[in-house]
């Protein structure tokens, strides 16, 4: 049995038997070593990330989702959020529709 130091947010037991752990296997070529991202800030007891840009917008019903781009991260991590859950992105919305609204003119 092997016992892991975890968070204190995990809410699951910290030991483990070893025949379900495996040994990590290093990668053969630099291009396949990814940086692990970086952890998300916790604000009011809930997880945060620092968004790098606003990549595009849709419409979906009445509201309009951003595609947000999270810093630290890889393009694979992008999501697209609805802009009443954005309220600490304000700035990178703002940001988005200048740059926006210069390219479509």
């Amino acid at each position: 049995m092997f016992q892991l130091e975890l968070p204190e947010e995990w809410v699951i037991y910290n030991m483990f038997n070893e025949d379900l752990l495996t040994q990590c296997i290093e990668p053969k070529f630099k291009g396949q070593h990814e940086e692990p991202p970086p952890p998300p800030m916790i604000i009011n007891k809930k997880e945060e990330y620092k968004v790098e840009e606003v990549r595009k917008h849709r419409k979906r019903g009445r509201e309009t989702q951003y595609l947000m781009h999270w810093k630290g991260y890889r393009d694979k991590h992008n999501q697209w959020i609805i802009e009443t859950g954005l309220s600490y992105a304000k700035e990178a919305i703002e940001d988005y529709w200048t740059r926006y609204l210069s390219q479509n003119l």
